[in-house]
């Protein structure tokens, strides 16, 4: 075997660092799943309001993210009530938790928000308590 590269692959890795054209594109998104174009307009959305992907938030950070909210539930942690939601931005997902809340008028399943605060890590997972939030407008959805 040798170490140099045969030339078809050389060149098919020339094919997939070059941008690609219009119609190359439009096959892409016809070909893509929903999952991906949800995603991919998601991180989008969150460059386009100057706001950190949640894949690149680390422990103890201070961050604004955006996302839409994927799950909210009420989950009691130690005997306190605490309204949970999974917030993902086409990255990751993050999980937001208020603390002595059962209901926030607003905060549901397909809302898009705006939260900032701290990030802390909890048995793997990200997590942003008591955050400062802003809901997007339902037009924008």
């Amino acid at each position: 075997m040798s170490a140099v590269p045969r030339p078809e692959k050389a060149a098919k890795d020339d094919r997939e660092s070059k941008p690609a054209g219009r119609f190359r594109r439009m096959l892409d998104r016809l070909s893509s799943s929903q999952l991906d174009l949800e995603s991919e307009e998601l991180q989008e959305d969150a460059q386009a309001s100057g706001c950190t992907p949640i894949g690149d938030c680390g422990d103890r950070q201070i961050v604004r993210v955006t996302g839409t909210l994927r799950t909210v539930t009420l989950r009691p942690r130690a005997g306190v009530p605490a309204l949970e939601a999974e917030l993902f931005d086409g990255t990751a997902p993050l999980d937001v938790v208020w603390l002595g809340r059962r209901s926030i008028v607003g905060i549901e399943p397909g809302r898009r928000l705006i939260a900032s605060g701290r990030i802390s890590m909890s048995h793997g997972r990200r997590v942003l308590f008591n955050p400062k939030y802003e809901l997007r407008p339902l037009g924008q959805e």
